[in-house]
């Protein structure tokens, strides 16, 4: 009788295995390797390439980077030129040399961050710390200041953005009614909740709150059916979902935990987003010199992928190509990386 009841047991617990074949495959994609990589080197003196995008004829990337300028790649030929600033940068003479740091001139000349193109009209929508939501034409050169405040606040770290290619909608975050981007540790160590979560409407020139009270969100990505958002929340190390669209609209949920702290998300044009990991949740100085540097979170909220590297590289930024090029933005480093998942 008890044989019986063990090898009944075991045929149940067979059974249960055979029915979790899926959620084991998702979990098993092949990790990757960032210190394999192609470096696109930035101009003499230029760092921090935050953000990647590409415009609708495919040509980029494009970068925001710490003088308060968004460059362009042209290819090995012409190498990386500028393609847009903001008014402050020009009134303010940033062009010129100094022996400043960009850090000291952010508030004067501009830190631009997000990135986005809606690729119908071509036109480039620029989240700038200190200057808040811009956007230039396919052309280029000085960008137009859409809005610098909300419901009568001003931005103070206006952080990520992303466009609903259908409408487009421009939805962006401002990171902390309270800190600026120069003190954007401060927001993560004092879990400063004041930030917002915002729609601008090109059509009306109008922006809206969407949810207030949110602990430091920073990158944003429309969802593939555009029903929902989803927003990297850093210092939480978590993903929240907020619905546009369908019967919960206007509400969010914690669509994922992080083994990191997030910065910007992008969609892997699967279905899924990549998350760039700036730091691991727990992570050593000594030991093996690698760690956590991005993870692949698939649609329902599951862990894909993984893309690990050496601890020099913290990126902000992972944008997957048709080609399965992956280009990693960065805050620090003098080159966009390029790894290839195979």
């Amino acid at each position: 009788m008890r044989r019986t009841s063990k090898l009944s047991l075991l045929a149940i617990l067979l059974a249960v295995l055979l029915l979790l074949p899926c959620a084991a495959t998702a979990a098993v994609a092949k990790a990757i390797d960032a210190s394999k990589n192609q470096r696109l080197e930035l101009p003499d003196a230029v760092v921090g390439p935050e953000s990647v995008a590409f415009d609708g004829h495919g040509a980029g990337p494009y970068v925001s980077v710490s003088d308060g300028r968004i460059l362009r790649y042209g290819g090995e030929g012409t190498g990386w030129k500028t393609f847009s600033y903001s008014p402050s940068y020009t009134k303010n003479d940033c062009g010129a040399f100094s022996e400043l740091p960009s850090v000291a001139k952010e508030s004067s000349c501009g830190r631009p961050l997000g990135l986005r193109f809606h690729r119908n009209s071509d036109n480039l929508y620029i989240a700038d710390a200190y200057m808040g939501l811009m956007r230039v034409g396919p052309n280029g050169g000085e960008a137009t200041v859409l809005s610098t405040e909300a419901d009568g606040e001003p931005f103070r770290f206006t952080n990520g953005v992303d466009v609903d290619q259908v409408t487009g909608d421009v939805y962006f975050t401002d990171s902390s009614k309270t800190y600026q981007r120069s003190q954007h540790q401060m927001v993560t160590t004092t879990g400063d909740s004041t930030s917002r979560i915002m729609k601008y409407d090109p059509r009306t020139n109008k922006v809206t709150v969407l949810q207030s009270g949110v602990t430091y969100p920073n990158g944003i990505a429309i969802s593939d059916d555009r029903t929902h958002l989803i927003v990297a929340l850093t210092g939480p190390c978590r993903l929240l979902r907020y619905w546009v669209q369908g019967p919960k609209a206007n509400t969010s949920e914690i669509f994922a935990d992080l083994p990191g702290y997030p910065d910007n998300v992008r969609p892997d044009g699967k279905g899924g987003y990549w998350v760039a990991l700036h730091r691991e949740k727990f992570e050593f100085p000594f030991g093996v010199n690698k760690h956590l540097v991005a993870i692949r979170i698939g649609a329902q909220g599951e862990k894909l992928q993984e893309m690990t590297g050496p601890k020099s590289v913290r990126p902000t930024e992972a944008v997957e190509r048709e080609d399965g090029k992956i280009y990693l933005g960065s805050v620090e480093l003098s080159y966009v990386s390029i790894v290839q998942n195979t």
